[in-house]
């Protein structure tokens, strides 16, 4: 028997199939290289950067600003991805990371107090931090106040702040002691400490002071050329350069594993969403919405 030919109907549905897959994937690659090179979004899962940065916050990280690294391109990991969104397994990281590499493609450094996105040299697991201090600097903690080169950041103790208890914040004892309080109708809430750090040319940031721990106090550490110092804003509930690997980032970072810095807030959530789309709305955290993640800066009084 002969081999039925293609009718004109079938040719024209695997053309457009074919057109659409390509469609698709044209698609695909362009918000890769998009997420690669200009910018991709961010979801904070952690308290470590509190109170700028709340557990739900969703926010758009800028790719170029610092330059391209190997820690730059987005490639996913199909089996990571499925592991994490299906199986609900935990996951490191959801892409690929490439080989490391020395050197960046164009970009500017990093400043003091820029908010900046990492890949973990261990786990490459993506981290966020504020910067503090810079190549071949002496950075110090006493106390839980920073000195650079022997200088100290200047300090501002600020009234007490209301942190949100919800499902994506608990206010436990073992992160804030004695800051959740019970109001006589039954409602939560959340007070902690907050001291301000000011640099000389007026910009400034909040941080909150939970408990005394062992990071308040730091000895003298020589930042090597092409490294970065970083913190938490939650200073004493937060892995960062002054804690060693596996608990805290393991001293100053290279410029290389640094992809990208915090531009914006999009949206919030308090943990209360689910598959129903009522909650969509409900989950939202009211005032967050394009809240700007670059430090401010005191007015000058004339």
């Amino acid at each position: 028997m002969k081999a039925a030919k293609d009718t004109p109907e079938s040719s024209k549905k695997k053309t457009s199939l074919f057109e659409e897959v390509k469609g698709f994937f044209w698609l695909l690659f362009a918000v890769l290289i998009f997420h690669s090179f200009i910018a991709k979004p961010f979801y904070i899962p952690s308290i470590s950067m509190m109170p700028t940065l709340l557990v739900g916050d969703r926010l758009v990280v800028s790719k170029y600003p610092y330059g391209w690294s190997y820690v730059s391109p987005t490639i996913p990991n199909p089996a990571a991805i499925f592991r994490w969104g299906i199986l609900r397994e935990d996951e490191d990281s959801l892409a690929y990371t490439l080989p490391e590499t020395d050197g960046r493609f164009w970009g500017s450094a990093p400043k003091r107090g820029d908010i900046v996105i990492l890949t973990h040299p261990e786990n490459k697991q993506d981290y966020i931090k504020r910067v503090i201090g810079l190549p071949g600097e002496t950075i110090e903690l006493r106390n839980g106040q920073v000195f650079i080169n022997g200088t100290a950041i200047r300090q501002e103790a600020q009234p007490s702040m209301e942190l949100p208890v919800d499902d994506n914040n608990d206010c436990s004892s073992n992160s804030f002691p004695n800051a959740l309080r019970r109001d006589e109708d039954g409602t939560l809430r959340c007070f902690v400490s907050i001291v301000r750090e000011i640099l000389p040319n007026g910009k400034y940031w909040d941080t909150i002071d939970a408990f005394d721990s062992k990071n308040d106090n730091i000895r003298p550490y020589n930042i090597p050329d092409g490294h970065y110092y970083l913190m938490g804003d939650n200073r004493d509930n937060s892995a960062d350069s002054r804690a060693s690997w596996p608990n805290g980032l393991g001293g100053a970072i290279k410029w290389e594993n640094i992809g990208g810095r915090a531009s914006f807030i999009t949206f919030s959530l308090d943990g209360t969403t689910t598959f129903n789309p009522t909650t969509w709305i409900s989950s939202l955290r009211s005032g967050r919405a394009g809240n700007s993640l670059r430090a401010k800066k005191e007015e000058q009084s004339e």
